[in-house]
């Protein structure tokens, strides 16, 4: 008898590319397959970051169930929406994040089932591959203690907690043997590691760096308050990108006490005088649309973004989601204000990453990713994207790079 095929739809984040990687792992007793129509089983790991993250989750369970599969609804969504689809009857079977090393013997129930789990365990797993990547996603940790008036996320992640540094560490040898030698650190909160453990990302990252094969290593997003003293012992070192994401969500005063965010512009323009004095590419977050963003506070979030070495930008219209504080505010923002918001925003950090990569003399590092429309392509240290053309087959190798040209969509060499 053939095992049942089994396919991966996978919504959101980094965290959720690892979570679906982790179900993968467990799953013994099935095929898993590439393509939704071929599959007997749809594994839906959703995201609920918003209310349009949910829709769109919603959306595409809608389509594969009138197809006749089997859909199992997992990921963040389970807990702020899977008791309902399973009740509409279009899911089988909802399972929630601490229930995914037993994926196996949950797609092998025949009665429809509902199992949310709790939000206090971490998972420890051993991922061997990922599939389709050249880059390896390292989760470090799980769950957020910032109680940001917009975010839903420690609700259905949980409070933040570490996992285990030797766990972390066995991961990485396990996956330099496979050939992986760029890392990326991912987690709801990577800034917070190590603190309900004794430890840190610092000395995480320090411990990481000496494991023979890793050539560079990439952060998620971190928090301005989250680079302490140690984190800045290593900010020199070669095998550490010389990106760093770091989440401001506004520039604002008080747009970010409204937001009931921990970070003050003062000192986030400091850090970021320093890092950038280093020579760091910066990126951040920044959401436009926020109840209370009056044209005052936008145009004075707006002037300071100006002034910040910037390179790279998260930008979001704000959405509101149900269940945080700030669905229930008053003086909102009209979707038209803020799609124009979020356009100038937009236009001018791509500016700001423009001029960035033209001042830049330094060699660049890149791994190369893929062949695509008659280039090589892969990222720099900077975490910038290059195009290459070349003669030699270069994909998945590490290259250095010491003339390129600028241009505004990416920059371009020879090889």
């Amino acid at each position: 008898m053939s095992s049942k095929k089994v396919y991966f739809k996978t919504f959101g984040c980094r965290t959720n590319i690892y979570d679906t990687q982790v179900m993968m792992e467990h799953l013994k007793d099935f095929d898993i397959v590439k393509d939704e129509e071929s599959a007997d089983i749809i594994v839906v790991n959703s995201c609920t970051v918003t209310n349009s993250a949910d829709n769109r989750a919603k959306s595409y369970v809608n389509r594969v169930s009138n197809l006749g599969k089997r859909v199992i609804f997992a990921g963040c969504g389970a807990i702020s929406k899977g008791e309902k689809l399973f009740s509409e009857g279009k899911v089988f079977g909802v399972f929630g994040h601490s229930q995914k090393e037993e994926i196996n013997s949950l797609l092998k129930k025949e009665e429809k089932f509902v199992k949310i789990g709790d939000l206090k365990s971490i998972e420890k797993s051993i991922v061997y591959d990922f599939e389709g990547k050249n880059r390896a996603f390292i989760k470090i940790q799980e769950g957020c203690d910032f109680k940001c008036s917009y975010c839903i996320i420690p609700s259905v992640r949980g409070k933040a907690r570490s996992l285990d540094e030797e766990k972390i560490l066995e991961q990485i040898r396990v996956l330099t043997l496979r050939d992986y030698s760029e890392f990326i650190l991912t987690g709801t909160n990577i800034g917070s590691y190590g603190k309900d453990t004794g430890t840190s990302l610092g000395q995480l990252l320090k411990r990481i760096s000496l494991i023979r094969g890793v050539k560079r290593v990439r952060l998620g997003s971190i928090e301005p308050s989250q680079i302490d003293e140690e984190f800045w012992e290593i900010v020199d070192e070669s095998w550490l990108e010389k990106h760093l994401h770091i989440a401001l969500q506004h520039t604002n005063e008080e747009m970010l006490k409204i937001m009931h965010r921990r970070n003050s512009f003062k000192s986030d323009e400091i850090l970021f005088d320093k890092l950038s004095s280093k020579g760091f590419a910066i990126g951040t977050d920044f959401i436009v649309g926020h109840p209370g963003e009056t044209k005052e506070r936008f145009e004075d979030g707006y002037a300071k973004l100006k002034e910040l070495p910037l390179t790279h930008i998260h930008c979001f219209t704000y959405s509101k989601r149900d269940g945080t504080a700030s669905a229930f505010m008053s003086d909102t923002v009209s979707k038209e204000i803020a799609k124009k918001r979020h356009k100038m925003v937009t236009e001018l950090i791509e500016e700001k990453n423009y001029n960035f990569r033209k001042r830049v003399n330094a060699p660049l590092f890149i791994l190369v990713e893929e062949s695509k429309e008659g280039y090589y392509t892969g990222l720099d240290q900077f975490y910038n994207r290059i195009k290459i053309k070349s003669d030699k087959d270069i994909e998945k190798e590490w290259i250095v790079i010491d003339q390129f040209e600028a241009k505004k969509d990416a920059n371009y060499a020879n090889y």
